[in-house]
């Protein structure tokens, strides 16, 4: 925090607001003006350069880092959303920011399968919508994934791709900050993002962690050499603060450089010879076009890029004539959407009074003690504390296929004020089993399903860019992933119940979730009908550019993440991804970019 009286009095209001409707524009009022110094120029000061890079999050600020190194190459990269500002800068403050000023505020469509308990039928998908994209408002977790997975990535034709040759790009891109016992093999300490613990924690984190061992498995570093077993989360975090993808890679000053944000891009200019040239974009109500002679690079995400190759006529055939959009590349784009679907009802009421309430959080001690300290509950994302990988008796390898993700705190730490609205909980879910244990401290154990069958899609609404695109999740489409969530529900449950969890009195929220009330009570039906009810975006969507081999007839990219029948194009950023590994994204998305940026450095030099 670079002046503790800057954040003084908004940190107060974002706590201390009765009614925490006024936080949303607090994240307007401390925005751009009080972020950390970034240079940006209000509009490109020329027309052309040598690269565009389109989005700002954890891929796009890794190329625009890595490619603006050359200084004889000119680099322009465009957001459309604003810097972020002090207030992200708290990692409490993650509860406040789905649907604020930050988010794009996407939303599922209805299915009827899925999602039954959110308004309207349709989960929320929070995004990112400034310099740093989604990390400036995801809960800062950093999981890699498993080494299976990018070895399977490699099996299916992406040469280089495998564990060993991603491996340097993940220590590249971190700067690990945990002390004790963790193989130097597996991590990096010289590189651009802040890894480390939570600098809060709460006795339930260490009986997490016991009770994993009563039940015979091992502490150890999910990033490290074995992932299965039980460990204190490690977040991308820098002593308190949040460190997004902006404060990691574009907190520098080159004048080769022009960063603007505001910039929404509407389109990628393509010539006769399917050459991309440059971008259409607008600010202000203006639009503009500026120019690239090398490459544009499209990171804006695994949504927006997917509908912005569409929108620029490069998708399936039959959906952009249905749009009226001229086609340029017949490509599966859109197609091969991926997720990681958690369940949210699955709390437990505690006698210990040490979980995140916001009132409680108020107490002008614990205000001081961030802000010249960035200790304490407001240093923790939401209260995320210890993570667990485990294996069920559906899993077809080596990997685990559920996780278990411990909070500390329920979506009741803040009376239904904020939090549950953002990920659009209705009001006769949080009423039946919410309201009644308001102000009383809870814990959430977070089952989180991995290895996902099911497969969605993003299409065009219409060929009007400012259109937000359909969204079909097709959650549970494959009803083995309820049934992995419902191992994962039976895991937690057994956890709870060993001996470090019981010291505390831990008792499980027994409140049915409606439209479940004819079910008993923690039969496995019950549960089925209440992943349904309420799952858990994790915000790991991926896929919708999937890289491939030229001979697979579903990828958009090659293994170089070149656009295929697209010259001078690429895609870096998560919806590449074939498959999606068994982590929370983040890290893996900083390791695309930086492998990505490499790829158009070895290209070009």
């Amino acid at each position: 925090m670079k002046d503790i009286r800057g954040i003084f009095i908004p940190l107060i209001l974002l706590i201390s607001n009765s009614e925490c409707a006024s936080f949303f524009d607090l994240l307007s009022s401390y925005g751009p003006e009080d972020s950390y110094d970034i240079p940006r120029k209000t509009l490109p000061s020329k027309n052309d350069y040598d690269f565009i890079v389109v989005g700002a999050g954890p891929g796009g600020a890794t190329v625009t880092n890595r490619l603006s190194e050359n200084k004889n190459w000119n680099i322009l990269l465009l957001e459309a959303g604003q810097p972020e500002g002090i207030i992200n800068q708290i990692p409490l403050s993650t509860i406040a920011f789905p649907a604020g000023d930050y988010d794009w505020g996407y939303r599922l469509q209805t299915d009827g399968k899925s999602c039954l308990g959110m308004v309207d039928e349709r989960c929320t998908w929070p995004r990112g919508k400034s310099l740093g994209g989604t990390t400036t408002i995801n809960t800062m977790v950093y999981t890699r994934g498993n080494k299976l997975d990018f070895d399977k990535w490699a099996d299916m034709g992406n040469y280089g791709w495998d564990f060993k040759n991603v491996l340097p790009y993940f220590k590249k891109s971190e700067k690990f900050r945990i002390p004790g016992i963790f193989d130097p093999a597996y991590h990096g300490y010289n590189g651009n993002v802040d890894v480390e613990y939570p600098q809060w924690r709460t006795p339930f984190a260490t009986a997490f962690l016991e009770a994993g061992q009563t039940l015979g498995y091992n502490i150890t570093d999910v990033n490290g050499a074995d992932q299965i077993g039980f460990s204190y989360i490690q977040l991308t975090s820098d002593q308190g603060a949040r460190c997004s993808a902006s404060k990691a890679y574009l907190r520098i000053n080159r004048s080769n450089l022009d960063i603007v944000t505001g910039a929404r891009v509407l389109r990628i200019l393509i010539n006769s010879r399917n050459q991309a040239y440059g971008v259409e974009y607008e600010k202000n109500g203006i639009k503009y076009k500026a120019y690239a002679s090398k490459e544009v690079v499209l990171s804006a995400g695994t949504i927006d890029s997917a509908k912005l190759l569409m929108l620029s006529g490069i998708g399936p055939r039959d959906h952009l004539n249905q749009m009226g959009i001229p086609v340029i590349k017949d490509a599966k784009v859109g197609y091969n959407l991926q997720e990681h679907i958690g369940f949210w009802g699955l709390s437990f009421v505690v006698d210990l009074p040490v979980t995140i309430i916001l009132k409680r959080i108020s107490d002008s001690s614990i205000l001081l003690d961030y802000i010249f300290h960035r200790k304490g509950p407001i240093s923790s994302p939401a209260g995320a504390e210890a993570i667990a990988f485990m294996k069920t008796k559906y899993s077809e390898d080596s990997r685990p296929d559920v996780e278990l993700f411990l909070l500390a705190a329920g979506l009741n730490a803040d009376n239904g004020r904020v939090f549950r609205k953002g990920y659009g909980i209705t009001d006769k879910v949080y009423d039946a089993i919410y309201k009644p244990i308001e102000g009383r401290d809870t814990i959430t154990i977070l089952p989180v399903g991995h290895n996902p069958k099911s497969r969605g899609r993003i299409l065009l609404k219409s060929k009007d860019p400012y259109d937000k695109p359909i969204i079909n999740g097709n959650f549970f489409n494959n009803t083995m992933d309820i049934e992995v969530l419902l191992e994962g529900i039976k895991y937690a449950i057994e956890l709870v119940n060993t001996e470090p969890f019981k010291k505390y009195g831990v008792q499980i929220n027994s409140l049915k979730v409606p439209g479940c009330e004819k079910f008993e009570f923690g039969c496995d039906d019950y549960w089925r009908c209440a992943i349904r009810q309420i799952p858990l975006m994790e915000n790991h969507e991926c896929g919708t550019i999937k890289m491939g081999p030229k001979n697979d007839p579903n990828a958009v990219v090659d293994p170089e993440l070149r656009v295929y029948g697209i010259d001078y194009l690429r895609v870096v950023d998560a919806s590449v991804m074939p498959v999606i590994p068994v982590g929370h994204i983040t890290a893996d998305v900083y390791m695309i970019g930086e492998k990505g940026a490499d790829m158009i450095k070895y290209t070009w030099q």
